[in-house]
């Protein structure tokens, strides 16, 4: 007897078994290739907005530099001493879950508030700056949080897609083979069984007729 056949439960209730087993094992497959394929989905989603919050972040981060340079120029660099507002800028973050994946999704930016004894930018020059590189800041939080959501989403999809694979070229074939090998050892047994009422009952008639 073979590990296949050792490993193969024997009787009706094996072969009952493993048609439960792989009949888990297919519907396990099919779940886990839906999961894959909206891990799949919203990742490109958020790799083409952190794209997007890319483009954003460098056209305006060089908008802002563009500004600063004039704005030093005409007010020298001590027009920047204490132009900025004391105030920080406040970034809150909201997560998702997908498919048991817990992402970054969607990011609220407020920006400071200047309060009225605080200086202003010297120049329009430099206010166009600070305008300029709060929308980069904004647009460097968005790309942020869509980078690490399509991060996260990858390699869960990477993890579904190796237990597919496992599924689908491994376990499930083993348990197609192995109901074939019960089905055929019980038919087998259920023939040898006939053959052995027969034969008893034939047997069992000639004996009367004697």
């Amino acid at each position: 007897m073979n590990a296949r056949a050792r490993r193969v439960p024997a009787g009706r209730a094996g072969r009952l078994r493993l048609r439960r087993s792989l009949a888990t094992a297919v519907r396990g497959a099919d779940l886990l290739e839906r999961k894959l394929r909206l891990l799949l989905d919203r990742e490109h989603r958020a790799r083409r907005a952190a794209e997007d919050a890319d483009r954003v972040w460098r056209r305006t981060l060089a908008e802002a530099e563009t500004w600063l340079v004039r704005g030093v120029l005409l007010g020298g660099e001590g027009a920047l001493a204490g132009a900025a507002p004391a105030e920080r800028a406040r970034v809150d973050v909201r997560w998702s879950v997908l498919m048991g994946v817990r992402h970054p999704a969607v990011v609220s930016w407020t920006d400071p508030v200047r309060s009225a004894w605080e200086r202003t930018p010297s120049n329009t020059a430099l206010a166009h700056a600070e305008t300029a590189y709060r929308a980069a800041a904004r647009a460097a939080a968005e790309l942020a949080v869509h980078r690490a959501a399509a991060e996260l989403l990858a390699a869960e999809a990477v993890r579904t897609r190796q237990r597919v694979r496992a599924l689908r070229r491994h376990w499930i074939p083993r348990l197609r083979e192995d109901l074939a090998v019960a089905e055929l050892a019980l038919e087998e047994a259920e023939h040898e069984e006939a053959v052995r009422r027969r034969w008893a009952a034939g047997h069992g008639a000639r004996r009367t007729r004697r």
